[in-house]
């Protein structure tokens, strides 16, 4: 592998200059009464989503007066309506999806439309060049996953993974999916494609192990220098070929939500003989998180009507709400039986916070694994759930990877104390949190794997995301994680301020 950490690669997003001229250009929430509203044109978004399956549930979104909070509980809500059935989970995503096409709008030149029309009625402005980095190193032809300080191929890596089974960390569907990626190590350089990564620095994106398997790569992230430099480093390093966008000075880099017009011509304009994988892996802060994942909505359509061979990829936050396999219900709540020993401990607790904390993972009326933290914040749930909604409409014509990613020390995760704090004795509860340079290499190889099997036919669209999890134990713990954050950072923040946790 290549020798690049975690912290190599991380991307500051923060301060990421707006290129001249562009103030108020690309991807946009409208304007309401004189603003530009993230939580009215959110709450109506879910509340269409709602709406298609359950009216209540829409009241309920529409009625809501602390958004800030209620999100999570509506999230869950409909997490459960669309559990009720496969047509229900199709329908909502359907509605919602629709709702944010027609409400977000792509603003240029001082006029705007409609996001679902932006790449039918506005022309691009100059071509964005192409680069090419070629990897100088030979490429790794088995699968190796570098864990606590080493890297496991072969029997050692069978025995972690049986190990992480054993444990409850992942489903055994992630362990055969892994496990058959390492049989066939001729999969893993993803031979006669073109994997365009969008976020191609983030943290958790697949390039640093794809370059270094000897794939060919479309690397889309910000034109910022620094960033640049990271992935070509990484391009450099591993074994692979990465075009970039290059912008009339020759300036690396896109913002798919400024400059989406582009974008998609620039996509369109590479050699149709390999079939594209389209791959989701941007991150911002706040409502750029949304805008982006609405970019991308509008580019993945129009590329797989122009090339249906297209296959997309995202990765799914262990933090959200999913259906769960009734194997990881089971375990939960033979788990929270079992705590014959801190009950007694914990009944004070639960008394005086009215049963909010320590509670069940499940409820008895419904299936959702809820991890949703709020401390998050709705635009990051929102922004996540579109790309599910999106996931959910395509499996059903197309390819599509979209797998559930463990917790992982991340950036977005340091610089949040109290999810730093929690994470820090996260395994004093059954949870393992992962180095973001193992979720990567084996999200990368559930990438491959989906890629070189059979796509899924039949069964519920949410078994898109409950297949093949690796949930770091969340879906199989005793306790519902939000009961138990704010006692668990208590627990963990003398290691979270060392360094500790980690491991």
């Amino acid at each position: 592998m290549t020798p690049f950490s975690a912290q190599h690669i991380e991307l500051a997003r923060t301060d990421v200059p707006r290129q001249p001229g562009a103030r108020g250009d690309g991807v946009a929430f409208p304007q309401l009464d004189g603003r530009r509203s993230t939580t009215r044109t959110l709450r109506a978004v879910l509340a269409d989503a709602a709406g298609a399956i359950d009216p209540a549930l829409e009241q309920s979104v529409l009625g809501c007066e602390g958004w800030r909070s209620d999100y999570v509980e509506l999230l869950h809500e409909l997490t459960a309506a669309c559990g009720r059935s496969p047509e229900a989970a199709t329908a909502a995503a359907d509605a919602g999806l629709a709702s944010m096409r027609s409400r977000l709008v792509f603003e240029r030149a001082g006029s705007e439309r409609p996001l679902e029309r932006a790449l039918e009625t506005i022309e691009p402005n100059a071509a964005h060049g192409t680069g090419v980095i070629a990897g100088t190193a030979p490429p790794v032809r088995e699968l190796r996953v570098p864990y606590r300080g080493r890297e496991l191929q072969g029997k050692e890596l069978r025995e972690q993974l049986a190990r992480w089974v054993d444990g409850g960390v992942v489903e055994p569907s992630f362990a055969q999916a892994i496990e058959l990626v390492a049989e066939n190590p001729d999969w893993l350089a993803l031979a006669g494609r073109t994997v365009v990564l969008v976020g191609a620095g983030a943290e958790l994106a697949p390039l640093q192990p794809l370059c270094a398997w000897g794939a060919r790569v479309a690397a889309i992230d910000l034109p910022v220098p620094a960033i640049a430099e990271r992935v070509g480093a990484i391009a450099r390093a591993g074994a692979g070929e990465v075009i970039v966008p290059l912008d009339g000075d020759g300036g690396q880099g896109a913002d798919i939500a400024h400059a989406l017009p582009e974008v998609h011509r620039w996509l369109d304009g590479l050699p149709g003989e390999r079939p594209l994988v389209l791959g989701m892996y941007a991150y911002a802060d706040g409502g750029r998180h949304v805008t982006a994942s609405g970019a991308f909505d509008a580019l993945a359509t129009r590329m797989l009507d122009a090339r249906p061979d297209t296959a997309l990829a995202f990765l799914a936050t262990p933090t959200d709400a999913y259906l769960a396999p009734p194997e990881a219900i089971a375990a939960a709540r033979d788990a929270y039986a079992a705590r014959r020993l801190r009950r007694p401990l914990q009944a004070p607790l639960k008394l005086v916070s009215r049963g909010r904390l320590f509670a069940p993972a499940y409820r008895a009326d419904d299936r959702v694994a809820d991890v949703l933290i709020k401390q998050q914040g709705p635009n990051y749930a929102i922004a996540k759930r579109l790309q599910r909604w999106r996931g959910v409409l395509t499996a059903r014509e197309h390819r599509v990877s979209f797998n559930v990613a463990p917790a992982s020390w991340t950036r977005s995760v340091t610089k949040n104390r109290v999810l730093g704090a929690a994470y820090a004795s996260a395994h004093r509860h059954g949870i393992e949190i992962f180095s973001a340079d193992t979720s990567r290499v084996l999200m990368a190889a559930m990438l491959v794997h989906d890629l070189h099997r059979p796509g899924r036919t039949g069964g519920h669209p949410e078994a898109l995301f409950s297949d093949s999890a690796a949930h770091g134990g969340l879906w199989r713990a005793a306790y519902e994680p939000r009961s138990v954050l704010g006692f668990a950072a208590f627990v963990g923040l003398p290691g979270a301020l060392v360094g500790r946790g980690r491991r």
